[in-house]
C-alpha cells in the first residue's frame, strides 16, 4: 500500500478512482352558548396586586437566550443515525432530511481541517445571529476534487428552514442535506491519516460492484482543530446510485 502523505494526494487519488469507477459503472448500469342578558349590576371592585417577584409585565415577551455554540454543546449534537458506527465495520443506513443552513467553499489538501472549520464557524455565528439553534452534527458534502484542492458544501442542521432571508451572507443558503440509503464507514484517528479510510472505502465499493454517486458526506462527531489530533471521529457516508 502507498504510504500515507499530510499532503493528501493518496486521499485525493483513492477519491479520484472512486469517482471515475462510478462514472464507468454508470455507462453499463364548536362555538359556545349565548346566555340572556340579565339586569345590569354594579361593577365589582378591582384590588390590584403588585406582580411577583421576577414576573414580567403585562404584555412583556420572554428573553430568548442565544444557541450554546461550544466545543462541549456541538459535541453533544445527535449524528445523522443515531446509533454510533464501528471503525471495523461498514453500516447500511437511511440518512434523514435535514434542514440545513449551508456555506460552499474550497480548501487544499494541506490545511482541509482548517478551511471546514472555518466555514463551519461562519454558519455558526450565522445561526446565532438569527437566534436558531442548531439540532445536529456539522456535515460537509465533497462535490468536486483536483490533484491539489476540492470544493465542499459545508452545512449545520437546524429544525426548520425559515422563510428566504435576504439578508444572509454571500454565498449562505437554507437548503436540505443528502438523504436516503447510505454506506456508513466510521474514521477514527487523525485527519491527516483519514487517507486510509478512503482506500478502504475505494476497495470495498470495488469489491462490491457498488456505484455510487460522485460526491461523499463527512460528518464530524466531535470538535478538534488539529490534522494530528488522533482522537477525531468521523463518519463518511457513500450513497449508491
Amino acid at each position: 500500500m502507498a504510504a500515507v502523505t499530510a499532503s493528501g494526494e493518496y486521499r485525493m487519488r483513492a477519491v479520484c478512482r472512486w469517482v471515475a469507477l462510478a462514472a464507468a459503472l454508470t455507462l453499463v448500469s364548536s362555538q359556545g352558548s349565548t346566555q340572556p342578558a340579565g339586569p345590569a349590576s354594579p361593577p365589582p371592585a378591582t384590588i390590584t396586586q403588585p406582580p411577583p417577584a421576577g414576573a414580567l409585565p403585562s404584555g412583556a415577551a420572554p428573553a430568548t437566550s442565544a444557541p450554546n455554540t461550544s466545543a462541549g454543546a456541538r459535541d453533544a449534537r445527535p449524528a445523522l443515525v443515531p446509533q454510533p458506527g464501528d471503525p471495523g465495520n461498514v453500516d447500511e443506513v437511511i440518512l434523514p432530511e435535514k434542514a440545513v443552513l449551508i456555506l460552499p467553499g474550497t480548501g487544499d489538501w494541506n490545511t482541509g481541517l482548517k478551511s471546514l472549520r472555518e466555514a463551519f464557524a461562519l454558519i455558526e455565528a450565522e445561526l446565532a445571529r438569527r437566534n436558531l439553534a442548531p439540532i445536529g452534527r456539522p456535515l460537509a458534502v465533497f462535490t468536486q476534487t483536483s490533484d491539489d484542492a476540492f470544493r465542499f458544501e459545508a452545512m449545520v442542521p437546524v429544525t426548520s428552514a425559515p422563510p428566504p432571508a435576504p439578508d444572509l451572507p454571500a454565498g449562505m443558503r437554507f437548503g436540505l442535506s443528502p438523504a436516503g440509503k447510505a454506506f456508513r464507514f466510521v474514521h477514527q484517528g487523525a485527519y491527516d491519516e483519514i487517507d486510509t479510510t478512503y482506500e478502504t472505502i475505494t476497495t470495498y465499493l470495488e469489491v462490491k460492484d457498488i456505484v455510487a454517486k460522485d460526491q461523499f458526506i463527512e460528518e464530524y462527531m466531535n470538535d478538534v482543530s488539529d490534522q494530528a489530533d488522533v482522537g477525531l471521529l468521523v463518519n463518511i457516508y457513500v450513497q449508491p446510485r
